[in-house]
């Protein structure tokens, strides 16, 4: 069983420099205390998202660690040069001595993709081809490449990736069709919601994955080949009482920031954001966010382990406008208390 850190960098409330500063040094206590990976969201023109351009960002976090595994879950192909993507690729992975993690998706909003004035309704096709180019950049010393939306002639390439033949590619799914896509294609995969809804993703990539067998990329040590990985909120204190009353505040600031552009367009969100419960205590209710002492969040994270048969649990601790010291106690408890004692399961 492994243990990552997944991480919206949603608007605290404080100022941008000191919340990326502040970041900086959450990452580095997750290296130290032995997390496998730090994953960042993409995501544009929403206080759900700090960090739009995951390389810069992951750049600086790169230099502070020394360990931890480092990408975005997920660039948002559509919105990229896949040549530019394929340099930045190269770029981070030497930076940081080969521990890039290569999320890559199409984008569930089609009003972040229409800001960037991009159709919504051919992003599946342009991320298609654009995952086609970067592993094909990523594999070769020139790129060529003939499609509809991108065409590269012998393009030399300079800025290959450190691991051999590219980073680990990842793809996250909220429903079982993306997630059956992710397990026919090797990717390692991760997903969300409540127990049930989750079932069901996993059991899709499990049944897709084993008749595929093996995964695209440089390989990395999961049990069975692949990660399959659940997606979840945790906030660790010293009893459950302190712990609620941190999640609480917290976890409406994020809420609000996560459903900010379907309530200002009067619109319902995708199948992730409708649902998404309001408040901690559904959501600690259905599953989705974990909160108490470390015997409470040990015990609730074994019994979804058991529920689900994942072998990889990426957590959000770092949420909404949660203060910088309760989300740095609440990773060190975690890391200290929780996961020595699930890291064989």
């Amino acid at each position: 069983m492994k243990f990552g850190v997944f991480d919206h960098v949603d608007k605290s409330g404080r100022p941008l420099a000191e919340q990326f500063a502040q970041r900086v040094e959450y990452v580095a206590a997750a290296d130290r205390l032995g997390f496998y990976a730090y994953h960042v969201a993409e995501h544009h023109a929403t206080p759900l998202n700090m960090v739009p351009v995951p390389g810069v960002f992951l750049g600086a976090v790169a230099q502070a660690t020394t360990n931890i595994r480092l990408g975005p879950l997920t660039y948002l192909l559509p919105l990229y040069s896949p040549l530019r993507l394929i340099e930045e690729v190269g770029m981070f992975d030497h930076m940081s001595n080969g521990r890039m993690e290569l999320g890559v998706g199409r984008g569930v909003s089609p009003f972040e993709l229409n800001y960037h004035n991009y159709d919504p309704e051919t992003a599946r096709a342009v991320y298609g081809e654009a995952l086609e180019v970067l592993i094909e950049g990523m594999t070769n010393d020139k790129l060529s490449y003939v499609g509809k939306h991108f065409n590269y002639t012998d393009v030399p390439m300079e800025l290959r990736p450190l691991q051999d033949p590219h980073p680990p590619l990842w793809y996250p799914s909220s429903n079982p069709d993306g997630s059956k896509y992710a397990g026919e294609n090797g990717f390692h995969y991760c997903t969300l919601g409540g127990v049930e809804m989750a079932k069901a993703n996993i059991a899709a990539y499990r049944e897709a994955y084993e008749k595929r067998g093996s995964t695209v990329g440089a390989q990395r040590p999961f049990p069975g080949g692949a990660a399959i990985g659940i997606s979840r909120q945790v906030t660790v204190a010293e009893t459950d009482a302190e712990a609620l009353k941190i999640a609480g505040p917290a976890y409406k600031v994020w809420h609000d920031s996560l459903t900010k552009l379907w309530r200002d367009n009067n619109v319902e969100g995708p199948s992730f954001a409708r649902n998404t419960v309001d408040t901690v205590e559904k959501a600690i209710a259905g599953g989705a966010h974990i909160a108490g002492s470390p015997e409470t969040v040990r015990q609730q994270i074994a019994e979804q382990i058991d529920a689900l048969g994942v072998n990889y649990l990426v957590m959000a601790f770092n949420i909404g406008d949660m203060a910088h010291e309760d989300a740095l106690r609440s990773i060190t408890l975690f890391g200290e208390e929780v996961m020595p004692m699930l890291a064989d399961l």
